[in-house]
Formats: structure tokens, sequence, C-alpha cells
């Protein structure tokens, strides 16, 4: 085996928060606040980590707010990509969440798991090609903020799955984009998810390894959806 991947393996797709950027909790943070405020209107408890997990973790943004409102039996007009952040329908929601984001990585900055960059520059040693698979529309920014877009081929994301229509995780349609744009056959390529929509999407898309990286205390979770082995790091895997 090379980097703990199965003989055959040609090529690696990483989500990127969580598994190559500790962004994640960025994320968490953004959608905590866009949803609390949201449900204090209402009278409605606070959203919860375990909403995050199972409602909106590893999956696009307007399917997050669809999903998690759907849980609360709130019910909202669906509205257009383009809407205002202010607006009080499902896009205006998700919006809301990406600017919150992108101020809060303005004023933060992004940093990538020490253990995920070696993995990453032993994955390019060794001549496995790479590419980001994420729900993420901020993808670009990310990679540029962390230095990692050095070593990525080829990137499917946010803006990507909206353009081509692309089912989001837990559906395998952003993995299998990121597979096809790298010019591997799905058994050729490794997973690399945190979330568990992304172990099932993996899974779904019949990859020849899925590798789960529990950063939430939920190896067990990760094993059951899908993940052929759980690392608490990748530098496990070196």
């Amino acid at each position: 085996m090379t980097l703990g991947l199965p003989d055959g393996i040609t090529a690696c797709l990483f989500d990127l928060d969580g598994v190559l950027t500790s962004t994640a909790v960025l994320h968490r943070r953004a959608w905590k606040r866009t949803f609390d405020a949201l449900l204090a209107q209402r009278g409605e408890p606070e959203f919860t980590e375990s909403d995050y997990v199972r409602f909106v973790d590893g999956r696009p943004r307007y399917d997050g707010v669809r999903e998690f409102l759907a849980s609360r039996k709130v019910v909202l007009p669906e509205g257009d990509h383009d809407d205002p952040p202010e607006a009080d329908t499902v896009h205006g929601v998700g919006n809301r969440k990406n600017e919150l984001l992108e101020e809060i990585i303005t004023e933060e900055g992004v940093s990538p798991y020490p253990g995920s960059v070696d993995y990453v520059k032993a994955a390019r040693d060794a001549g496995l090609a790479i590419a980001v698979v994420t729900s993420s529309a901020n993808a670009e920014k990310v990679l540029r903020a962390s230095d990692l877009a050095q070593y990525v081929q080829a990137r499917v994301d946010g803006v990507t799955i909206v353009r081509d229509g692309l089912k989001g995780k837990p559906a395998p349609d952003s993995f299998l984009a990121g597979a096809r744009a790298l010019g591997v056959p799905p058994e050729r390529a490794a997973v690399f998810e945190d979330a568990l929509a992304g172990v099932q999407a993996g899974r779904a898309g019949a990859f020849g390894f899925v590798v789960g990286v529990d950063r939430a205390d939920q190896a067990d979770a990760l094993a059951s959806h899908g993940a052929d082995v759980v690392v608490a790091d990748l530098a496990e895997l070196l």
C-alpha cells in the first residue's frame, strides 16, 4: 500500500473543509449565527451541533438550508440565487450564511491541517493525481489562502455544482465529476471526507477507497456510512 491506500489507486479526491483545512469550524459558526437568528424570531430552540452534522455538514449550501428548515418544520419560499442576504427565502438564508463566512475568513484567515499538508505533498511526490471536491462556493479563496492551490490539479466546488446541475452530497455526482476532471475511473480514486454525507457519496460512487477523517468524534458513524478506514488525521496514513 502507498500512503495507506490500496494498490491501483492513482488519484486522491479530497474534501476541503475539515479534511484539508480547519474551515469546517468556521462554516459551523456561520451556520449557527445564521440559523439562531432565524429561529429566535420564531421562538424555536437554537441550532445545535447535532443539527449541523445531520442536516448541513457536507451538503451544498441551499440543500443544507432546506434540510435543516424541514427538520424544524419551518417553511420559507425558495427564492432565487441572487436573493439579498436579508431575504427570508431559502436562497436568502444561504446567502446570509455565506456572507458571514466570508467575513469570518477575512478576519481570521485560513489554517490548513499540518498533517493534511504533509499528506498532500506526499501524494504529489508519489505521482498521484489530486482534486478537491467540496460543496463550498468559497473553495478557490480557501485554497489560495491556505497555500494548497499549488497541489491541486482539478477543483469541483459549490460553483461547479450549481453551474453543471450536479446533485450534492450524499449523491456521488461531485466526486464523479472530480474523477472525470482527472481522467481517472472511480475505482482508481480514493475519497477523503469528514462528513457523513461525504463518505456516503464516496461509497455510492463505487470509488476504490473511502477515507473518513474524524474531526468531530464520529468515527463509528463515518465507518457505518461507508468509510473503509477512519483516521483522526491524515498524518496517520503516512
